[in-house]
């Protein structure tokens, strides 16, 4: 009897072990299907930014401190003068040469403020992207009085706030690489890869992004790449060299082989404007391929434009106790 027990009581403990098991293993199986279901989303889009660091930053920028912190503003005395400096980092993936960073100060007239020489400035070297190497980015600090400091010109009672507003622009481009386009001449074949899909793609760190690239056909041998940009910043963007509208942001574009393919967003080639920050880039392969064409590789589009943001810091100015 005594072993009999022993036996008994060893089956019980298996057969908990096993219910334990198989109960760990059932809400193994919810947690998997209940985490798909919420991350499945409506979308067949894809992405992948493997070639790049990616983000949505360009150039930032921001003012230096003034002076010191009272009730959360810079404050400083009528009779004292203050620097103005900005610094200017570049956050995506793009390298900016001299000269590619434009800086205004708005805002306060100018006949109240002695010592700033120059209301625009500009920066005097290559500011380097993010990279593995550099993850912060590189950066130049930018001074408004390089050789003495501001001073406040007008008569203060009590105080008063100054708002120094920075508009600033700069030359960018976002570079989109598309993995694996697939080139066939006979959609029917399913070899090798896959015509009508969305692709993976890698997209650079920049303002202005890329939020889906689809493959389809367009005809009998030619393929056509969709593909979806938008602004993901607070700025806004024109094609450089041009003024900035009102009324849409704008971008220049250009395929790697544009004797291949023809580029274009609604009517205008190589060109797209935004609206409600976003456009459609659609690209047309201008040959049709052969039926024994059957290979995929990587295509690659760079966007180019001039991208426009303003920053404000305020400033107060108390009066002294001479």
């Amino acid at each position: 009897m005594r072993y009999k027990n022993i036996i008994i009581i060893n089956y019980k403990e298996r057969c908990v072990n096993m219910n334990i098991k198989r109960l760990f293993l059932v809400l193994v199986l919810a947690g998997t299907l209940l985490f798909s279901a919420c991350s499945g989303g409506t979308s067949n889009e894809v992405s992948s930014t493997a070639a790049f660091i990616g983000g949505t930053n360009g150039i930032s920028v921001s003012f230096e401190p003034f002076s010191v912190i009272e009730d959360g503003v810079y404050t400083i005395y009528d009779d004292e003068d203050f620097p103005i400096e900005v610094v200017v980092t570049n956050l995506g993936e793009h390298t900016v040469e001299a000269g590619d960073i434009r800086l205004g100060l708005l805002g306060p007239s100018q006949d109240s403020f002695s010592n700033i020489p120059d209301w625009e400035k500009s920066n005097t070297g290559s500011i380097e992207e993010i990279s593995d190497y550099n993850p912060s980015g590189g950066e130049e600090i930018i001074s408004f009085t390089p050789s003495s400091y501001a001073v406040y010109n007008d008569g203060v009672i009590g105080y008063t706030n100054v708002n120094w507003n920075l508009n600033y622009d700069y030359d960018y481009s976002t570079y989109l690489i598309i993995d694996d386009v697939c080139f066939k001449g006979d959609v029917t074949d399913e070899r090798v890869c896959e015509v009508q899909e969305y692709k993976a793609y890698s997209v650079s760190g920049a303002p202005i992004t890329i939020t889906s690239v689809e493959e389809d056909t367009g005809g009998k041998g030619v393929i056509v790449l969709t593909i979806d940009i938008s602004n993901s910043g607070s700025g806004e963007s024109t094609i450089i060299g041009e003024e900035f509208d009102d009324r849409f942001s704008q971008v220049s574009f250009e395929i790697e082989d544009p004797e291949d393919w023809e580029c274009t967003s609604g009517s205008r080639e190589n060109q797209a404007r935004l609206v409600d920050g976003a456009a459609q880039i659609r690209c047309k392969l201008k040959e049709p391929l052969s039926e024994d064409d059957i290979y995929s590789k990587s295509v690659m589009l760079t966007v180019s434009y001039t991208y426009q943001d303003l920053i404000t810091e305020t400033l107060r100015i108390k009066e002294s106790a001479d």
